[in-house]
């Protein structure tokens, strides 16, 4: 390896990739841009054998920060309904939610689910399933070339 990969690799193996890895994550599932994926993938590089622990960290950052946007939907005052995120949620009902990992749609279905009311239970346990297993393929695809 050259020596700015070695330097890249120590900064994702620091002690605090955890917090890096949960913050980015809570903060790219909110309405602001991230790149939750790429600090996955940092981290698993830097250490393959906490590739489980790495998944569980991210998904709950994810999942925490998708819940903040269902908050925030409850908030928004009642007003006429429509929207592609809206639409979706129309055809599919709260199994949407398993899809609140897409980009750009993502964001506004959990922003929806809060505007609807949906019961924030289910809409978390969906969300943090379709999280879950998006970051178990971003990341399992990561470990054959980790080191």
């Amino acid at each position: 390896m050259t020596e700015w990969t070695d330097a890249l690799l120590a900064l994702f193996q620091h002690e605090s990739i955890e917090y890096a890895l949960f913050a980015a994550a809570f903060v790219s599932a909110t309405l602001m841009p991230g790149g939750s994926e790429v600090v996955l993938v940092g981290a698993i590089a830097g250490d393959p054998s906490r590739y489980l622990y790495f998944v569980a960290i991210a998904t709950l950052g994810n999942t925490l920060g998708s819940m903040t946007g269902y908050a925030i939907g409850r908030f928004i005052p009642e007003k006429k309904k429509e929207g592609r995120a809206l639409k979706w949620l129309h055809r599919y009902g709260i199994w949407a939610m398993l899809f609140c990992w897409l980009p750009l749609v993502g964001d506004a279905l959990s922003v929806a689910a809060g505007w609807l009311r949906l019961n924030p239970f289910a809409t978390m346990g969906l969300i943090a399933a379709g999280k879950c297993a998006r970051y178990l393929v971003v990341g399992g695809a990561t470990l054959p070339f980790a080191s």
